[in-house]
């Protein structure tokens, strides 16, 4: 029998579970492109139900406990001596969230010998170490397009947030208790006739594309693999061989690129320089893709309109982060992808991907990032990075 550790985030302030908002949600079969949602063979939660906290355990405790697996639910993450740290010895499965990520060290793998699986709840598995994964012999797999089209939709949101200046038309009339319409739009646009280009154009960054066509934009993008000719005139794309070139030219930019050395950092004070004035970045991919002060000095002086992020370095940020104070900023904490709706879908697509493990049956393809085989014990394949 196998120990399964899950990292999940901490329960609601007012206690779980939450009273919903509504009573159930949308059923979705299949994602742009084809690919079909998670099919396990069972559920054992409502659709709706927040699963991504503790108390939620992604709706797996009498799955995996009744099949005689232990199972262990943390949101203890931090070293030293955090539940993660004293749990992880003897784990065979890790999972986590990129919103609240169990970060699995070259350390940490070391130090669980153990380990063969490790899932993220949903799509971004940056925080798994995959040199250290492959050279322990580990699968690495995580439920891709489970949340993509929440995180488009969210960048789509926050784009018009900044855009259209409603978080401080938001503060006159809560914080202040005002009604200053000057002061409220006094930074306020129409996006209608702008500049609008995504970097990095997947799953997620072309589900933004499409959802921006209908506000009359004109939209750019640059990505490593061109887009098909066939969309690149159906949504009217302008094509830029790198980051510069979008930067320069647009009024909006929003970043949906992965997390890699080319693109660490890549937003620094010299390429932010080079943005109109006035310009707005969205950032729902990673932090770390542009630099933190930098970041704040571009809103201080101007040079940046405003800037809007889902996603933080380190997760959870310590208090003192500037970005919690900087102005014209309309940060969420990692959220985007952990909507109700995209938790039944990687909750699913966790139990699918544990019951094919289990079963020693083949992952989908499309799941697996480091390709153990697929298979328990699967030790003796040969462990690659998928493409």
């Amino acid at each position: 029998m196998a120990k399964i550790l899950s990292v999940l985030y901490p329960d609601p302030v007012g206690g779980y579970p939450p009273p919903y908002a509504r009573d159930d949600i949308p059923t979705i079969t299949g994602y742009p492109g084809g690919q079909s949602t998670p099919s396990p063979e069972a559920i054992d939660f409502t659709p709706g139900q927040l699963l991504g906290c503790v108390s939620g355990e992604l709706g797996l405790r009498r799955f995996l406990e009744g099949a005689g697996h232990s199972y262990v639910v943390t949101s203890d993450k931090e070293e030293p001596d955090s539940v993660l740290d004293r749990e992880l010895s003897d784990a065979d499965v890790v999972i986590s969230q990129p919103f609240w990520p169990a970060y699995l060290t070259a350390e940490r793998i070391a130090a669980a010998p153990r380990l063969k699986l490790a899932i993220t709840a949903g799509i971004g598995s940056d925080h798994v170490d995959l040199p250290s994964a492959i050279s322990h012999g580990m699968t690495v797999a995580e439920v891709t397009f489970s949340n993509s089209i929440s995180v488009s939709e969210h960048a789509v949101m926050q784009i018009l947030t900044l855009v259209h200046g409603y978080m401080p038309a938001h503060e006159w009339v809560t914080t202040k208790k005002g009604w200053n319409i000057a002061d409220a739009v006094s930074r306020a646009y129409d996006i209608e006739g702008m500049d609008v280009g995504v970097l990095g154009s997947g799953r997620i960054g072309l589900a933004v594309l499409r959802r921006l066509k209908p506000f009359d934009v004109r939209l750019h993008y640059s990505d490593v693999h061109r887009l098909p000719t066939e969309v690149e005139e159906e949504l009217g794309l302008t094509y830029h061989p790198d980051a510069r070139s979008l930067a320069s030219s647009v009024d909006v930019l929003s970043i949906h690129t992965p997390l890699h050395p080319q693109t660490l950092d890549l937003f620094d004070d010299e390429l932010l320089g080079t943005m109109k004035r006035g310009a707005y970045i969205v950032n729902t991919a990673r932090a770390l893709i542009v630099n933190r002060d930098a970041v704040v000095r571009a809103l201080e002086s101007g040079r940046l309109a405003g800037y809007a992020g889902d996603v933080w370095y380190p997760q959870p940020p310590p208090p003192d982060h500037p970005w919690r104070t900087m102005p014209h900023e309309a940060m969420t904490p990692h959220v985007s992808g952990s909507t109700l709706s995209a938790q039944a879908r990687y909750a699913a697509g966790v139990r699918e991907i544990l019951e094919c493990w289990f079963a020693e049956r083949p992952i989908r393809p499309e799941y697996l990032i480091v390709d153990g085989g697929g298979l328990a014990g699967a030790g003796a394949h040969s462990y690659t990075v998928a493409k």
